[in-house]
């Protein structure tokens, strides 16, 4: 009786002590943290639920005529179906004067990522001014060159660069937090209510629409415009540039099946294949056919292929390529992009870009497996955001807080 009155008393005061003990550090947020994550953070940009747009008149020379035209940065206010603000959708919209008529088409553009804003297809394709990248090395400091951009589609529609949802100047609003714009089918509610709202604000429902996508782009193209028909937006084209349909191509032994003409063309640019140089679509057809007959069959074979069999695919792929016979061997006959990438030039201490392959870099370590970064990206992205910045600031300052 006297041990059980012990143990209960024990128990009591135990409890006791817990209860008027505070919680360790760590184990609950104090009063201070829970104010202090309520606060806004200084370091992200809020936007506003109004909408904007920043109208400038400008012109260019396109094709032997000159183009009057204006460039409107704004925001575009998405909502939920109650209504309810969920996100401000930054654009910049060229359109010709007068050139609002029913017949006048109109294109919406976005780069891909996912997670990229659409600086590039703006700044460095089809916008009307341009980035001058016309040599394929790192652009000095500023000030940087512009100029009107040959290659635009100003002269045959008007042209909207859309920022996916939490790149570029596009922002979550309300309640709505950037967490809701990741995945497949948020991403493209994103989009199509982006699209569908500019088509009412500028009164384009009747134009010819299309839609232009890249790298991820032409992923989230495929699947748009099947929403937006759901939606009664019918388009009269969709362009696929940098075409990812199928993600598995980047993978596997196809992968790199389809990977090794791109190899050849790049070993024939650096002048890495043997003189007499020979001419670059003779070059180009014959690593396709090697590519999809001796090198493919070789790579089905698995284990099974002979080392005889081996030594001679190496020995062809080094002719194509401009990699050693034994880098191939070591490879297993399976040379990855980064790899490639970091091997052609080796021997030069650089490395070739990811994306344009005749930029090159050099990078400290020499014996690296793959290169530390985009020779291409690191070019032109100084000069690609400060053109960008400058057309979208007004918009911008007017609208971030």
């Amino acid at each position: 009786m006297r041990s059980s009155l012990l143990a209960l008393s024990l128990l009591l005061s135990t409890a006791a002590f817990a209860a008027d003990t505070p919680a360790p550090a760590g184990d609950a947020p104090s009063a201070k943290s829970k104010e202090d994550a309520a606060k806004p953070d200084p370091d992200i940009a809020a936007a506003s639920v109004e909408e904007d747009a920043q109208p400038k008149k400008r012109s260019i020379s396109l094709r032997g005529r000159t183009i009057s035209y204006t460039v409107t940065p704004g925001h575009l206010t998405i909502r939920d179906d109650d209504g309810a603000p969920k996100g401000s959708m930054f654009y910049v919209a060229y359109t010709v004067d007068g050139g609002r008529g029913a017949a006048r088409p109109v294109t919406f553009l976005f780069n891909g990522g996912p997670g990229s804003s659409t600086m590039w297809l703006h700044m460095g394709s089809f916008g009307p001014i341009k980035v001058d990248a016309s040599l394929p090395e790192t652009i000095a400091g500023p000030p940087f060159r512009y100029g009107a951009n040959p290659d635009s589609l100003l002269d045959v529609s008007d042209l909207v660069f859309i920022d996916a949802p939490t790149t570029g100047l596009s922002r979550p609003l309300g309640k709505t937090e950037s967490k809701d714009f990741f995945g497949v089918d948020k991403d493209l509610d994103a989009f199509s209510r982006t699209i569908q709202r500019y088509l009412t604000k500028y009164g384009r429902w009747n134009s010819p629409k299309f839609i232009i996508g890249e790298s991820y782009g032409t992923t989230r193209a495929g699947g748009l415009s099947n929403m937006l028909a759901d939606k009664g937006v019918q388009l009269n084209g969709i362009v696929l540039v940098s075409t990812v349909l199928n993600f598995n191509s980047f993978n596997g032994d196809q992968s790199l099946v389809n990977f090794l003409p791109t190899y050849a063309t790049n070993a024939w640019y650096h002048g890495k294949v043997a003189e007499p140089k020979p001419d670059l679509m003779s070059w180009v057809a014959e690593a396709k056919a090697f590519a999809a007959g001796p090198y493919a069959s070789a790579l089905q074979k698995g284990t099974a292929i002979t080392e005889s069999e081996r030594e001679s695919i190496a020995q062809q792929m080094a002719r194509l390529t401009g990699l050693s016979p034994a880098y191939i061997l070591r490879s297993n006959l399976r040379v990855s992009p980064d790899r490639f990438e970091r091997e052609l030039l080796r021997d030069r201490r650089q490395i070739i870009g990811r994306i344009d392959s005749r930029y090159v870099g050099t990078d400290a370590d020499a014996a690296g497996e793959a290169p530390s970064y985009d020779a291409q990206a690191t070019a032109i992205t100084g000069p690609s955001r400060a053109l960008s910045t400058t057309i979208c600031f007004a918009s911008s300052a007017t609208r971030l807080r």
